[in-house]
C-alpha cells in the first residue's frame, strides 16, 4: 500500500518530503540527547524519564515562546541555521529564572512548502540551542500548510519543560534592600522588538547587506545574531552564590521584566552607565530617532539577563560569570518602593 496521496500533493501537500526531512533532521535530533531521553522520534509523543535525585519536592516549570518577525530577516537573507536557536533561547531563558534545569525540548514549525533540506537547517539551529541549554529535543510538528503560508515563508515556536526542587524556586521571595543586581550582557537584539527595527531600517535584501563600520559587520549579521542562551552560567551562578531573583530581559525591556522578578514593596535602582549599550542599539537609536526610555521598554540595551544577589556577593557572581564566559557588570540595586524599576 502506498504511503502517499497524489490528490493531497495535488493540494499542495507533499507526505513524501515530510519523511525526508524527518530523516534529514534525526541525526541532529541525536545530538540532543541527554539521561532521561525515553522515545525517539517521530512517535506520537515525546517520553521522559525524569531523575528526581535527591529532591524532596520535584516542581515542573514550562515555558513557551516563538521567534516572532525576527524570522523576516531569515526569509530575507535566505539563512535559516541559526532561527531554531532563538527559539530554543526564549524557553529555557524563561525556564531558568525560576532555578529550573531545562529538561526537555518541543518545537512547532509551519511552512507553506516543505523543502526538506530548509526544513533541516531550521531544525539543525534547534538542535544547537538544546545542546547549547543541556536539555534534550524529544518531538515536534511540521504542518506544510500551502495557501497559509507563502511557499518560502513559516513560523517557529516552541516549548520546553524544567525541573526544580521546590525549595529552589527562584522567586524574589528572600529579596532585601541593598541587593545588588548583575548585569549579564546579551548578544544583540535576541528576538524582540523586530517590528520597530524593520521599520526603522525599512528592512530589504540590499539594505541587509550593508555594512557598518561600528557595528564590524553587516547589519543583516548583527541583527540575525542568535539570542544568548544563559541556562549554563546561571545553574553555575546559582551553586556558588546566593541568588535570590532573576528576569529575563526581553519583550518590553527593562520597564516591563524587572519589575516581574521584584518583591512586593522594592524597586530595581538600574545606573544605566553602570554597562555598555551595544552599538547596534546605538545605531537603532540614532537611525530611527527614538527616545530613550522607548529603546529601555523595547529593547534589552545590551543586558539580557539580570540576577539579585547579596551585596556581599556582587563581585564574586560577576567574576563567576566571567569565569563561565559572561560578560557581567554589577549594574544596579534593590531600594524601598513600589516603581518596580527606576533607571538613572
Amino acid at each position: 500500500m502506498k504511503n502517499f496521496s497524489d490528490s493531497y500533493k495535488e493540494a499542495g501537500v507533499d507526505v513524501t518530503a515530510g519523511y525526508k526531512a524527518v530523516e534529514l533532521m534525526k541525526r541532529h535530533v541525536a545530538r540532543t540527547n541527554i539521561p532521561g531521553v525515553v522515545s525517539d522520534i517521530g512517535s506520537f509523543g515525546g517520553l521522559f524519564q525524569p531523575d528526581f535525585g535527591a529532591m524532596e519536592a520535584p516542581v515542573l516549570v514550562s515555558g513557551t515562546d516563538g521567534v516572532g518577525t525576527k524570522l523576516r530577516l531569515a526569509f530575507l537573507m535566505d539563512k535559516h541555521d541559526t532561527i531554531g536557536i532563538d527559539c530554543v533561547a526564549m524557553c529555557v531563558n524563561d525556564v531558568i529564572c525560576c532555578g529550573a534545569r531545562p529538561l526537555f525540548f518541543l518545537d512547532y514549525l509551519a511552512v507553506g512548502k516543505n523543502v526538506p533540506e530548509k526544513i533541516e537547517k531550521i531544525v539543525s539551529g534547534v538542535a544547537d540551542g538544546c545542546v547549547q541549554a543541556g536539555c534534550a529535543l524529544i518531538g515536534g510538528e511540521t504542518a506544510e500548510m500551502p495557501g497559509f503560508y507563502p511557499v518560502d515563508e513559516y513560523d517557529l515556536a516552541g516549548f520546553c519543560v524544567g525541573m526544580v526542587d521546590r525549595a529552589k524556586v527562584i522567586d524574589g521571595s528572600a529579596m532585601e534592600e541593598g541587593d545588588v543586581i548583575v548585569g549579564i550582557q546579551s548578544s544583540g537584539v535576541h528576538s524582540n522588538g523586530f517590528s520597530l527595527v524593520r521599520k526603522v531600517f525599512d528592512v530589504n535584501r540590499e539594505n541587509l547587506k550593508q555594512y557598518y563600520e561600528e557595528l564590524g559587520t553587516t547589519l543583516g549579521d548583527a541583527l540575525l545574531m542568535p539570542t544568548k542562551i544563559y541556562v549554563r552560567p546561571l545553574l553555575s551562578l546559582i551553586k556558588t552564590c546566593t541568588v535570590k531573583a532573576v528576569s529575563h530581559v526581553t519583550g518590553g525591556g527593562f520597564y516591563e521584566n524587572l519589575p516581574r522578578m521584584m518583591k512586593k514593596g522594592y524597586t530595581a535602582k538600574i545606573e544605566t552607565s553602570a554597562f555598555p549599550t551595544l552599538p547596534i542599539f546605538d545605531l537603532i537609536q540614532k537611525i530611527g530617532n527614538i527616545p530613550t526610555q522607548d529603546m529601555y521598554s523595547t529593547f534589552n540595551m545590551g543586558i539580557g539577563m539580570c540576577v539579585v544577589v547579596p551585596a556581599s556577593q556582587g563581585e564574586k557572581a560577576v567574576e563567576a560569570l566571567k569565569k563561565n564566559g559572561e560578560e557581567a557588570f554589577l549594574i544596579g540595586t534593590v531600594v524601598k518602593g513600589e516603581e518596580g524599576v527606576v533607571l538613572c
